[in-house]
């Protein structure tokens, strides 16, 4: 079974050591999954800075 961790920066979902968007830091420890398909559309993707389509994690720890 894969794996998911959250990039301590931006929040992305990967099963990757490194976030491969940034290149920062994965933590196991996250909360919240959120799908943006459509930033440019997303109020959410909108009140959380979030510019470019993907996997999010709400919280990271």
């Amino acid at each position: 079974m894969m794996s998911l961790k959250a990039c301590k920066n931006c929040h992305t979902v990967t099963d990757l050591a490194k976030c491969p968007k940034c290149g920062g830091e994965t933590s196991r420890e996250w909360q919240g999954y959120l799908l943006v398909i459509d930033p440019d559309k997303s109020e959410i993707a909108r009140k959380l800075g979030i510019h470019a389509a993907g996997r999010y994690a709400l919280r990271v720890k």
